[in-house]
């Protein structure tokens, strides 16, 4: 009899091993969706910027002309019929080239009129002349005859007479000669005004008179061609708004575009601001002079332009969105920001910054790691007590005997208020540095000095990084902006997170 084999009844030992490895696997998987969801929904409950670094420029925009650097009418003092023109427009033309030609005859016949007349009055001169020697005979011989009373002495007196009134028509036809050629040449010069000529180097951009045209100059000279003396230099006159203009400065440089070659870009330089400002509906205006290099001819005269004058460049800076300057938390106080600090809080460490660039001796740098330490506590200190005030009820600052405090607001003092502000916090960092500054040399005092102004004066803000999920404020200095990025320096570094806004809830 044969016996049928028994399936093997035993389980593999791996089995419940590979289970609760399984198992395990599952709830690791578990967890690190629902926490990654968890950071994902946590970080996308804020709108973000990067902080990035790059370049700020700040321009002003504006609008103007192009036209030559110098150029001139020509007009004519006389008038007359046009004879010819010998240009037309965009001619080049030299200096004391004939430009146009007016009929010269009345100028001849007046001149021909003019000599006939210095002919008469020379005429005139020689029968003077003679009747000038015979009374100068007459009178010579009858003083010879009174002194040996041959002749009465009024005969003699007669004849003197008649000497002086030969000599006063002497006297009177050189006179008349003078005035017979001063006219002629008078006439001579206006017959050579008839000749237009161009008075410079230049080329011929436009012409009023056509041949047989009559030109009529009786109260000012007509305009009769305008002559650009060198296009290779232009020049454009902008119009800037009073709230820029001060910050226009000679040697800025300028970028333009011009609707006939829409594809290229051009530069100028700024030349001259003037002061001659324009009120047009009570917008007050200035001219700003903007000179070109146009050695090419790519540029016409009367082209529109469209500028950006260049009044600051920021290179390789720290710089954010806008947006990220403008957010405040929804359930932030009204009274105070969130690590805004009292006023001048963050100069400290920009000035610690800026210290560290310096080239210092190892006795200056520890004199001033000192004064820093010595003015963080007390900026400490102050913090604290800024705090506590804020947190006492009106009866307890009272009863400590501390003024109510107060809000600096605007009003025809805001800027004085807000300049001797900052002439005191100079004041003060000078003393709390004094250790410092008394090892400094009189180059790195100015250095220093310089820096301090600048940071006094310089914009703080508050922005808000994302830390884990959650906005951490910042306090922050700001620079230059160019409407929509602004620079920014303080405790942040480039690919940091600012937060710009929240995000509504998913329903």
């Amino acid at each position: 009899m044969s016996r049928t084999p028994r399936p093997n009844s035993r389980r593999p030992r791996w089995l419940p091993l590979a289970g609760g490895v399984v198992v395990l696997a599952l709830l690791g998987g578990v967890a690190w969706y629902w926490g990654g969801a968890g950071s994902r929904d946590a970080e996308g409950a804020w709108r973000t910027a990067p902080v990035e670094r790059g370049n700020i420029r700040v321009a002003i925009s504006s609008t103007g002309t192009l036209s030559a650097t110098s150029t001139v009418s020509v007009g004519s003092q006389i008038s007359g019929q046009v004879l010819e023109v010998l240009v037309d427009y965009n001619d080049r033309v030299t200096e004391g080239q004939v430009l146009a030609r007016i009929d010269p005859k009345s100028y001849e016949a007046q001149i021909a009129q003019g000599n006939a007349q210095i002919a008469s009055a020379q005429a005139s001169l020689r029968q003077a002349q003679a009747a000038l020697a015979n009374a100068e005979a007459d009178y010579q011989r009858k003083a010879a005859l009174v002194d040996r009373q041959l002749i009465a002495r009024s005969d003699v007196d007669l004849a003197k007479a008649a000497l002086d009134q030969a000599r006063a028509q002497v006297a009177s036809a050189q006179a008349q000669i003078r005035q017979q050629a001063a006219s002629t040449e008078t006439t001579r010069v206006n017959l050579d005004r008839t000749v237009i000529r161009s008075p410079v180097n230049g080329v011929v951009l436009t012409r009023s008179i056509e041949p047989g045209q009559t030109v009529a100059a009786s109260l000012q000279a007509p305009e009769l061609f305008t002559i650009a003396e060198d296009l290779a230099q232009m020049k454009i006159e902008l119009s800037v708004d009073e709230a820029d203009i001060g910050q226009v400065k000679p040697g800025q440089r300028v970028s333009f575009t011009v609707d006939a070659f829409p594809d290229r870009q051009f530069r100028g330089q700024v030349q001259q601001v003037r002061l001659a400002a324009t009120t047009t509906n009570n917008v007050v205006t200035y001219p700003v002079v903007v000179s070109v290099d146009n050695s090419d001819g790519t540029l016409l005269p009367g082209l529109t332009v469209n500028a950006e004058i260049e009044v600051s460049r920021r290179d390789d800076v720290l710089k954010v969105s806008n947006a990220a300057l403008r957010y405040k938390p929804a359930n932030q106080p009204a009274t105070a920001a969130p690590g805004q600090g009292p006023r001048g809080a963050g100069m400290l460490e920009d000035l610690a910054a800026f210290v560290a660039g310096m080239d210092l001796a190892p006795g200056q740098k520890a004199a001033f790691e000192t004064d820093l330490a010595a003015a963080r506590q007390r900026q400490e200190e102050m913090r604290r007590a800024a705090e506590a005030s804020r947190q006492a009820t009106p009866q307890q600052r009272a009863g400590a005997g501390g003024p109510p405090m107060m809000r600096s607001g605007g009003g025809q003092g805001g800027g004085n208020a807000a300049g001797q502000m900052r002439q005191r916090m100079l004041e003060r960092y000078q003393q709390d540095f004094a250790g410092f500054f008394a090892t400094l040399d009189d180059t790195q005092r100015q250095a220093v000095e310089r820096e301090l102004a600048n940071l006094a004066g310089a914009r703080r803000a508050t922005v808000y990084r994302l830390e884990a999920g959650k906005p951490v404020p910042v306090l922050v200095r700001v620079g230059a902006t160019d409407g929509s990025s602004t620079e920014i320096a303080g405790n942040l570094k480039e690919g940091d997170l600012l937060v710009t806004g929240e995000r509504a809830a998913a329903r």
